[in-house]
């Protein structure tokens, strides 16, 4: 099997290309012209091409590469910027060109990555049945490019899935994040200022982020499918428990931030839908979180 992937240099992209490396899979990865491609040097059976989503014709090589599915993880997420962001108008209309493309091409399959925040989050645990009501700019690009995919994508003959990602987290995400963030502050013996920790989370280790989205490159599986632990957890907990594992949970300072303004107190998934296709995790949440403090470390000791 032949897999083109976009976003093969970005955190779960990267992760993404290992896991099906791995799997024996055959992989083109499409990374942008002067993108750092230091998370796959690493790999075999990886060939890389350059494509720009957003330039005109910047697809070509990619449309061109013969693949049998695409995993499209290409998106703009730089943390405090995306959520507003116009360019995720400007991506949704890409991708759905993108993906009629790879169609015509004779591609069989695309798997897009949406997000949780698609859903109303005041509606307690969710299912891919689950009503949809995104809240800003990123959250409703992205739910208007799974509305558009499915129509477009409806009698071309490719197959369509959405892969809803829910917080994820692992080595090498961006150290504002909850997890780096949190464990950077303590290694360097600084307080850790959190809200009060109240709000229930669904988190998954990258890494199992990547095999659940090889999963369901490989089935058969059409429309949206939710990635995530289907374990609640609450932010203090987390946090309490990266200060178990750094040793200065005397630093952790719960309720010294508020809340962020609309920030939805429950959002976890129902993954059975997942786990039907016969994916299950490998990490624990605090099998997780003792890898990613154990990378800040080395990365602090590093300089």
């Amino acid at each position: 099997m032949k897999v083109l992937l976009t976003g093969a240099t970005g955190f779960v992209g990267a992760r993404v290309a290992r896991a099906l490396v791995e799997s024996g899979t055959e992989v083109v990865a499409v990374v942008r012209a002067g993108s750092n491609t230091r998370r796959l040097s690493s790999l075999s059976r990886v060939s890389i091409i350059e494509g720009d989503l957003l330039h005109p014709g910047g697809m070509a090589e990619a449309i061109r590469a013969g693949a049998d599915a695409c995993i499209h993880s290409a998106w703009y997420a730089e943390p405090g910027k995306y959520l507003s962001s116009p360019v995720n108008v400007d991506l949704a209309h890409a991708t759905t060109h993108f993906a009629e493309a790879l169609a015509g091409a004779g591609c069989r399959r695309f798997v897009g990555i949406g997000t949780c925040f698609e859903y109303d989050t005041d509606t307690g645990y969710l299912a891919e049945a689950s009503p949809l009501g995104p809240r800003h700019t990123y959250s409703a690009s992205k739910a208007a490019t799974y509305l558009m995919l499915s129509q477009v994508l409806n009698g071309t003959g490719m197959q369509f899935a959405w892969a809803r990602l829910f917080y994820l987290f692992g080595p090498d995400e961006h150290p504002n994040r909850l997890v780096p963030s949190v464990a950077d502050a303590l290694l360097r013996g600084d307080e850790a200022r959190v809200t009060p920790g109240g709000q229930v989370r669904d988190f998954l280790h990258v890494d199992d982020v990547a095999t659940a989205l090889c999963t369901v490159a490989k089935s058969d599986v059409q429309g949206p499918v939710n990635i995530g632990s289907g374990e609640p957890v609450t932010v203090a907990a987390i946090v309490e428990k990266i200060g178990a594992i750094v040793g200065r949970a005397d630093l952790i300072k719960l309720g010294a931030r508020d809340y962020a303004p609309g920030d939805p107190m429950f959002v976890c998934a129902n993954n059975a839908l997942l786990r039907s296709l016969g994916w299950t995790r490998r990490y624990s949440l605090d099998e997780g979180l003792k890898e990613s403090v154990s990378s800040r470390r080395l990365r602090a000791v590093a300089g």
